[in-house]
């Protein structure tokens, strides 16, 4: 099993709560900086297409 290529994500800011996200063999995979040890949630492209889609439009219209 190979090691994901964690990115932060450019939405954080200075501090440890960061989200990080790394896209391996077909799935995409999230954890949180402070944690790094903690639990690795992870999704199907279309799912995190659509969370991605949803948060945008509520912060649109928010």
């Amino acid at each position: 099993m190979t090691t994901p290529d964690w990115q932060k994500s450019s939405y954080c800011a200075q501090g440890e709560a960061c989200i990080h996200i790394a896209a391996d063999h077909g799935s995409v995979a999230l954890t949180e900086s402070s944690d790094p040890t903690g639990a690795i949630l992870r999704a199907s492209p279309s799912a995190w297409a659509a969370l991605i889609r949803t948060v945008k439009e509520t912060h649109d219209h928010g």
